[in-house]
């Protein structure tokens, strides 16, 4: 029987493919916070000596067999680009930062400090097009139940990596699962744990939230994400 694509199979292939132009492997995300829904992604970064052709093609049979299983390539970068971007993904880093393993090669945040003033100032930015986008949705889908519940299924992901970045700004704990993040951040934030977290978590795990034309469970939803926003243009 063929061998399965596990993460320490393609850990195996990859740090065999590129020797010492590794720098880390590493998985983040869901599946190291263990509250991955049961079609999430499993996400992994890899940080090279550098980016170039030589690189991809050692790596591109190393990771076939992982993608062909469903499985997202590695994101890439080089050494020199992971120490640069810290200012441009602050919210990225924090929350890989917060939710990752090491599974090759060295650690990755040796050396790497993450301002809060990047992280409030890009969450800002990405919660204001957010709320801007959502609300555009919302409008459209607001008199179709399947149509609402797609939207929140398409934007609850999103939200939940905000909550958890507004939540460390304000020097609070985030906890892992959707429920108990979304009801967390309620009373940091300022809204009603409820219906969003309801809604949030029944998105994440794939139940079914049945919702009706105008369903209020979609409008809680939607004012949360805006409260979100309005608290962290408050924070100084």
């Amino acid at each position: 029987m063929a061998e399965q694509p596990t993460l320490d199979v393609l850990t195996g292939a990859v740090t065999a493919a590129l020797g010492d132009r590794l720098v880390a492997f590493l998985v983040y995300g869901s599946t190291v916070r263990g509250d991955a829904g049961p079609d999430a992604d499993v996400n992994t970064l890899l940080i090279c000596d550098a980016v170039d052709e030589a690189v991809f093609d050692a790596l591109e049979p190393a990771v076939a067999r992982w993608v062909a299983a469903g499985h997202p390539a590695p994101l890439i970068v080089s050494a020199d680009e992971w120490r640069a971007a810290t200012d441009a993904f602050a919210i990225e880093y924090s929350d890989m930062q917060g939710a990752h393993r090491v599974l090759a090669g060295r650690d990755p945040w040796d050396g790497i400090a993450i301002s809060r003033a990047d992280v409030r100032r890009q969450l800002e930015h990405e919660l204001r097009g957010k709320v801007l986008r959502l609300r555009q949705g919302y409008l459209a889908a607001r008199g179709d139940g399947r149509a609402l519940e797609n939207l929140v299924g398409a934007t609850a992901a999103g939200w939940l990596v905000m909550l958890r970045a507004a939540l460390r700004l304000a020097g609070r704990e985030a906890p892992a699962g959707a429920r108990e993040l979304v009801t967390a951040a309620a009373t940091v934030v300022g809204f009603p744990a409820e219906p969003a977290a309801s809604v949030v978590a029944g998105s994440r795990s794939r139940t079914p939230l049945h919702f009706t034309p105008r369903d209020p469970r979609a409008a809680g939803y939607v004012a949360a994400v805006g409260r979100t926003a309005d608290y962290v243009n408050a924070l100084s």
